[in-house]
């Protein structure tokens, strides 16, 4: 019998294609992955650690874990929390085997495969020189919306993000290898990829061209219907780029530009390297290529020495922008963060208070959009079940969670919906036609 691998993943999109490639590197030697952690021979846990309390986190589910896993699984924790914390994680924790960084997560099946529980356990934290996707097996299975890594790591060093000290410095993978992993991924049943990097529009995986040219690339692979990207960086925004979204039509009408914060006076704290006149000058930009192009953000607020100017900057900058969705957050000190140093830490009462009107702004504007699309007819790729029996979810062009009945044999299928419907988090919609 096979070998059963069940996967937990905390945090962000690029942890989950983490995950993907290292079950699909367990399932060269043979494991197969399971929904159920009592069944598994080994436990993988991916961490993050761009939130608080992300440590925290992880003993909770070790614990939950410790007290339903069978006597001899291995447990292996990776991600970004061993980058920061693993020596500390290992001594809190006996459960934990195996520990890998979010760099060395290529060499899992040699350590799974050479491990020794009379030798103690294994940690793996290094940046190595080479890249670890030169290492990494084809993909073995595919979603209808798959996630591509095309760039890793982070050169901007803002104030409050851990990135470049648990990610490393930015790689940006040759558009060759790109397009062969995309090319495999739609074999294996991708209709959409998101391109995924910590500032994806830096990638720079060719001298001379940017990822508007990668895009225009993949969009000539047969088969590929999607494609979007996520997260950018404002400064980083070329127009090579947003006039990619008036002449390729694959490319969806969505765009996610962080901007954290709407006075320039905190942006420079941040060490955030645009104004936000510049900002809003690439809003425009994209707006002017693609009229309905559905934009969305994230935001900080409490960040330290941010007074109620600063704050109402803000909310400011948001009616002006008018946004399809967003997150925001209160400010958490990263430990090692320039950030987490700083004087004029902002209470926690008032950036609760802060959070919640900039949050009640935001979800006006969510449900405006939502809104502004009933009865209209739009194309959602449905990928999992609803929360009724009867209904699937899928997701629109401008990136709406979209709700409609159909049957499972739909999964997986682009189908032509009429909106009917639209609340601050979501659409209903009647299928056409697929």
């Amino acid at each position: 019998m096979k070998k059963k691998l069940y996967i937990k993943t905390f945090g962000c999109q690029m942890n989950v294609y983490d995950s993907a490639r290292m079950r699909d590197a367990l399932m060269v030697l043979g494991y197969a992955e399971t929904d159920k952690p009592e069944f598994a021979d080994v436990i993988l846990i991916n961490t993050c650690h761009i939130r608080e309390k992300a440590s925290e986190k992880l003993f909770s589910e070790l614990g939950r874990l410790g007290q339903i896993k069978k006597k001899n699984a291995l447990i292996v924790v990776a991600g970004c929390v061993v980058q920061a914390d693993g020596a500390e994680i290992l001594r809190r924790s006996p459960l934990i085997d195996i520990a890998l960084g979010p760099q060395s997560y290529h060499e899992l099946p040699k350590i799974l495969t050479e491990y020794n529980r009379q030798k103690g356990r294994a940690i793996r934290a290094e940046f190595p020189a080479e890249s670890k996707f030169d290492f990494l097996p084809r993909p073995q299975k595919s979603s209808a919306n798959a996630f591509l890594a095309i760039q890793e790591g982070c050169d901007n060093f803002c104030s409050y993000c851990v990135v470049p000290y648990t990610r490393g410095c930015e790689y940006s993978r040759p558009s060759t290898e790109i397009l062969k992993e995309a090319k495999e991924l739609v074999k294996l049943g991708a209709k959409e990829i998101m391109l995924l990097g910590q500032n994806v529009n830096s990638w720079h995986g060719d001298q001379g061209r940017d990822l508007g040219d990668l895009i225009r690339d993949m969009a000539k692979i047969r088969g590929l219907k999607r494609i979007r990207y996520t997260t950018s960086y404002p400064s980083k925004m070329t127009q090579n780029l947003i006039n990619t979204h008036a002449d390729t039509k694959k490319l969806m009408p969505y765009i996610h530009l962080p901007i954290q914060s709407g006075s320039d006076r905190i942006l420079k704290a941040m060490n955030r390297q645009y104004t936000v006149a510049e900002y809003e000058k690439i809003i425009a930009q994209f707006r002017a290529v693609r009229p309905d192009i559905a934009i969305s953000s994230d935001f900080i607020v409490g960040f330290p020495g941010e007074t109620e100017g600063d704050f109402e900057q803000t909310l400011a900058l948001v009616e002006r922008v008018k946004y399809a969705s967003s997150f925001s957050f209160k400010f958490s000190a990263r430990p090692g963060t320039p950030a987490s140093l700083m004087k004029n830490q902002i209470p926690e009462d008032i950036k609760t208070k802060r959070l919640m009107k900039l949050q009640k702004l935001l979800q006006s504007q969510q449900r405006a959009f939502n809104e502004a699309t009933v009865d209209k007819e739009l194309d959602v790729l449905l990928i999992e079940r609803g929360k009724e029996n009867g209904q699937l979810l899928g997701y629109s062009p401008y990136m709406q969670g979209t709700v409609v009945k159909a049957p499972l044999n739909m999964l997986g299928e682009i189908v032509r919906v009429k909106i009917i419907g639209a609340s601050a988090t979501a659409i209903t919609g009647k299928i056409i036609t697929q």
